[in-house]
């Protein structure tokens, strides 16, 4: 890392702060630190589609599917997104370490994440407001084929105050698109479910297929809702036979299409 040129990117970025260069600025400061490959920012609000506030990437697939295929639902399944969803602490994240058990077996990862190309990301979650995250993820993908080192994370980890600074005074006004926060994703699935399939599920099921469509097995199911694994197993039965169907893949594709706007 050369110090005097991070420092000159870091007073470039504070000197944008509330212009349309801001976005810009605080990426080119973080490669000094990162040495990314591609950049995504993006606002999550409540149960409302994210923001896209910048993305920037050589790689022509690791934005390609970001409007129609994540914005229109995916992101749902994203561990990001759980992470917005759970209330997580301002920090830095890395995907690998945030990921569901079996994140890499999901179809979300298949037919989705994977096709990015990104094979390590980090993640830099920042409160602007009450129930409003903005998220700095930074990815390493088919243009370097490699993972961020122990050095490059140290660094980054190093920024998280001045990085939540920035953020708070920059995107502090982000708003909610709609007073009336309307239903949630899991009461957004039952209904959809019964309406289109006529399949009436409990919350409980509903909560147990969100878990399972985001790659968690039944084991860290039972963790999350505080249940034993041999009790996730009995929902995860039930589920099935009441769906008629016998694996992930089939309840992926009766309930994503649902939750996609």
């Amino acid at each position: 890392m050369h110090v005097k040129n991070s420092e000159i990117l870091l007073a470039k970025t504070i000197k944008s702060l509330k212009k349309k260069t801001f976005s810009e600025s605080l990426n080119r400061w973080l490669r000094t630190l990162a040495n990314h490959d591609n950049t995504t920012i993006l606002a999550y609000f409540r149960d409302e589609t994210p923001q896209i506030l910048l993305t920037d990437s050589e790689t022509e697939a690791v934005h390609q599917n970001m409007t129609q295929v994540y914005l229109s639902g995916a992101y749902l399944l994203d561990p990001f997104y759980e992470l917005h969803n759970s209330n997580a602490d301002t920090d830095l994240y890395r995907l690998s370490d945030i990921a569901p058990d079996q994140f890499s077996r999901n179809q979300y990862f298949l037919e989705y994440y994977q096709r990015t190309t990104i094979i390590d990301e980090l993640a830099f979650l920042i409160w602007p407001s009450p129930k409003i995250s903005v998220h700095v993820c930074l990815g390493r993908d088919i243009k370097s084929k490699r993972r961020f080192s122990i050095r490059e994370l140290s660094l980054a980890k190093q920024v998280v105050p001045i990085v939540e600074t920035l953020i708070c005074e920059h995107w502090g006004n982000l708003r909610f698109s709609s007073a009336d926060p309307g239903e949630d994703t899991l009461q957004r699935m039952v209904r959809l479910v019964a309406e289109t399939h006529g399949i009436n599920l409990t919350k409980r099921q509903a909560e147990v297929a969100l878990l399972v469509l985001r790659g968690h097995s039944s084991a860290s199911i039972g963790l999350r809702l505080g249940i034993s694994p041999q009790t996730v197993k009995v929902f995860r039965k039930q589920l099935y036979r009441k769906c008629s169907i016998s694996s992930q893949a089939e309840l992926f594709a009766l309930i994503t299409p649902l939750l996609v706007n």
